[in-house]
């Protein structure tokens, strides 16, 4: 048993000197530098796709019919812009009726102000005459006593 102690507490110490040796191998290694990574491949720039012909709007007309379906158009703008001018032309009238009713009644308010301001100015000397003559009345009085 002795031996086998002895044997034991060898093997022991051995393991220990290997794992210290180890252990020490390793941490005095230097780190490798890290590895470049290599650049990537730029993608692809994405295309625009090819662009379609555009299809014809009214592909069964012969050019007759769209000379006379294009003339009728014509004619239905002309009329809608003569009617466009003509409620123009009346709304600039009914602007300038009214501008002449505003400037009339503009000239009836200013009347009135006038008309009205007289008549403060008369009522203003009428109550400083009944003034007058009420202190007249009352000094009359106080002195006839």
């Amino acid at each position: 048993m002795k031996t086998g102690l002895i044997f034991g507490l060898a093997a022991i110490l051995l393991l220990v000197g290997s794992l210290h040796f180890t252990l020490a191998f390793e941490t005095e290694q230097e780190p490798e530098p890290p590895q470049i990574p290599e650049p990537t491949p730029e993608p692809e720039p994405i295309r625009m796709p090819d662009p379609q012909p555009t299809p014809d709007p009214f592909p069964e007309e012969t050019e007759s019919v769209k000379i006379q379906r294009l003339t009728e158009e014509n004619n239905k703008l002309k009329q809608q812009n003569t009617n466009l001018q003509e409620q123009i032309l009346t709304l600039k009238n009914e602007k300038s009726k009214l501008q002449t009713e505003i400037s009339e009644q503009n000239n009836v308010i200013q009347n009135l102000k006038e008309v009205t301001m007289e008549q403060i100015r008369v009522i203003m000397e009428l109550v400083n005459r009944l003034k007058d003559v009420l202190f007249e009345k009352i000094s009359s009085s106080t002195i006839n006593l």
